[in-house]
């Protein structure tokens, strides 16, 4: 194990005292939640490909302290869709360990929160080499990772964190994503920011394999086309969080997945920040949508007459209710007033799937032949 530069090993150090307590807290939080994904990823393991390497990287829900150490202002700058890449050192700490130092390689990502008029600090992608430090660190096994930045509000990220664990929850197939605090430290301008939380996401080659599938990029794709059930849950799970930003179509926030052992495709979600149950100042529907706001839910999935074909989708949400609301109940991260909106807002989304007019005029509404049910979300600026 190598040891990072004197400056983030410190900086990584003093951190590390204050979030001992948050990271216990949140083990309780997670521990009922956990022992369910636990199982679940055990499940998937049995069936991952064989060249698939398993990482220890989302195994766990201790916040991991991360330091990027270079020069960051050049980095931030590079913000075209074809950006380079550029060399920093990465050191990472967990409660009771040493601080890690590995050489890696990063560029600006994303499409929105890549402008620089609307998030000062953009998302990155972390690239990983195979070599023997790499190896013997959390990142063992990870080629490409990304990481959800502050973009504005630190709190937004802990928002969007909570939504991947909801469809932990509801999908078998999903992006795992873990809960970092990370600080840049610029040597070229010998500045360092304060710690802010970020979010690791799995690759998506990754997740794939250990879901014993293939990823495909058919864009045009129809929707009917994927998995019933699972785009049901995907489509239900979206209404949830009042997310309209996403489209099988055009790969818009979604991947698919194409797995041997199911009929049809399967959708997998991602970037959340969009979603109703986020707040965040920025977010707005798509102009053909004619929503007022993203916190006015518009369910997005295709006409299905039949609303019995809803039922065991809703059990599922209806199961899993509880667990979702002590993600946020038992939260120590969260405001208290966002706490007590955000059960609101799950509030309205369970009176309407047991009231069996009200989940017909929200979920038929793509039958409705003068509504916006059927409009295809290319991207931000449609």
């Amino acid at each position: 194990m190598t040891f990072g530069s004197n400056s983030c090993k410190s900086h990584l150090v003093t951190i590390m005292k204050f979030s001992s307590l948050i990271t216990l807290i949140l083990f309780f939080v997670y521990s009922g939640q956990g022992e369910l994904l636990a199982i679940k990823y055990k499940q998937n393991s049995d069936t991952i490909s064989s060249d698939y390497k398993a990482s220890h990287l989302f195994e766990n829900e201790e916040i991991i302290q991360l330091c990027l150490e270079g020069d960051i202002r050049k980095l931030f700058l590079d913000r075209e869709e074809n950006s380079s890449y550029h060399s920093i050192i990465l050191s990472y700490s967990l409660q009771n360990s040493d601080t890690t130092t590995l050489n890696i390689k990063v560029k600006t990502r994303g499409h929105f929160r890549r402008d620089r008029e609307n998030c000062i600090k953009p998302p990155l992608l972390l690239t990983f080499s195979s070599d023997s430090a790499t190896m013997h660190s959390l990142f063992a096994g990870q080629n490409k990772v990304k990481l959800v930045t502050a973009c504005k509000h630190e709190k937004l990220v802990l928002r969007e964190y909570l939504i991947y664990k909801i469809y932990d929850l509801i999908a078998e197939n999903s992006f795992r994503a873990r809960l970092v605090q990370v600080n840049f430290h610029d040597t070229k301008k010998g500045k360092k920011t304060e710690s802010l939380f970020g979010i690791l996401l799995e690759d998506q080659m990754l997740m794939a394999k250990r879901n014993n599938a293939h990823l495909i990029k058919n864009l045009n794709l129809n929707p009917k086309n994927t998995n019933r059930e699972t785009f049901l849950k995907m489509a239900v799970f979206q209404f949830l969080i009042g997310n309209t930003d996403w489209s099988v179509q055009f790969l818009h926030n979604i991947k698919l997945l194409n797995k041997t052992s199911v009929a049809g495709y399967i959708p997998v979600p991602y970037d959340f920040d969009h979603a109703g149950i986020v707040e965040s100042s920025y977010a707005n529907p798509a102009q053909a949508l004619k929503l007022p706001s993203v916190r006015q839910r518009r369910y997005r999935g295709y006409c299905i007459d039949n609303m019995q074909e809803f039922d065991s989708v809703f059990a599922c949400f209806a199961k899993n209710r509880l667990a979702i609301y002590k993600l946020y109940t038992d939260n120590p991260l969260l405001e208290k007033a966002y706490v007590k909106r955000t059960i609101k807002y799950l509030d309205q989304f369970y009176e309407i799937i047991n009231d069996e007019e009200a989940s017909k005029k929200a979920f038929q509404y793509p039958c409705n032949p003068k509504g916006t049910g059927n409009v295809v979300i290319k991207g931000l600026k449609d």
